[in-house]
């Protein structure tokens, strides 16, 4: 369905944004749809919530309401540095919007935060789909790595340290929209001027804060019992394609699918895909 279209309809008269507060910070929280099983949608470290927006509208047109919010140093999410828990935030965000339990999607990062959720709060999570996830603890001594991420490691450093945003920026978003073995520029138009403007923002932010950690997720995954649906980018680095599938063997209620032609954030090149797998997953969960 046509993005515009969906925009008409109705039901998106219940579309809001909101400020939740939490410590010093105000989170930037957007909701779709009004009633429903509840989707929480958590960004990676290389966007802010505006990454969904070619899902959340669909997603929420299919009967869920909608939650994605802006993380301490992302988007339009007001903070001072401070010591916080990104978790709290989050549950912050789910009370505030009464979205307790629901369907968690995180997306890198926004996948680890997921696991950690799952773990600390199991009664908050009814299940999950993780996108090329990083869980905290994953013992990466035997990470794969190509010999094009290696050399894009090493751009990426060189123009970091020279304070170079705008080439650090444009080597990042390379790395992790094309797919680091793929031509540069094989993701163009609206997805890439967005991952440009919010990675952009990301890497000029103010510092946060010390984030506080929680135990390592990754030797306590079997301790995870709702169905968990893993999705990998056909272009992502060899490490997170291997990730996916230990994670999905270690996982006791865990199916992997693989996207074609998209990299780590399928929510940006391939939505219509991203969004037909994870309406197919909640419709297989449904009591």
């Amino acid at each position: 369905m046509n993005m515009d279209t969906l925009l008409e309809r109705p039901e998106y008269a219940a579309m809001k944004t909101i400020s939740v507060p939490n410590g010093r910070a105000e989170l930037a929280v957007t909701t779709w749809g009004s009633s429903g099983t509840p989707i929480v949608a958590l960004h990676p470290g290389v966007g802010d919530s505006r990454i969904w927006q070619w899902c959340a509208p669909v997603w929420a047109d299919a009967g869920h309401l909608v939650v994605v919010y802006d993380r301490r140093g992302f988007g339009e999410t007001l903070y001072e540095r401070e010591p916080h828990d990104d978790l709290a935030d989050l549950l912050a965000v789910t009370a505030a919007t009464d979205s307790q339990p629901a369907v968690i999607v995180g997306n890198s990062r926004g996948g680890g935060l997921a696991l950690d959720l799952a773990l600390a709060h199991p009664k908050h999570v009814s299940g999950r789909v993780l996108i090329a996830p990083s869980p905290s603890g994953y013992p990466e001594a035997d990470w794969p790595a190509s010999t094009a991420e290696v050399e894009q490691d090493q751009l990426i450093e060189d123009a970091s340290v020279s304070g170079n945003f705008d080439l650090t920026n444009r080597l990042e978003v390379r790395y992790w929209l094309d797919g680091v073995d793929q031509p540069e520029g094989r993701v163009s138009g609206p997805a890439r001027d967005l991952m440009l403007d919010m990675n952009g923002h990301v890497l000029r932010a103010e510092p946060v804060g010390t984030t506080i950690e929680h135990p390592t997720a990754w030797p306590r995954l079997d301790q995870i019992t709702v169905p968990v649906l893993v999705v990998a980018g056909e272009h992502d680095l060899p490490g997170i394609s291997q990730l996916c599938t230990r994670l999905t063997s270690i996982l006791p209620n865990g199916r992997l699918t693989t996207i074609r032609n998209t990299a780590h954030c399928p929510s940006l090149d391939q939505p219509e895909h991203l969004n037909r797998v994870v309406l197919e997953f909640l419709k297989s969960i449904a009591p």
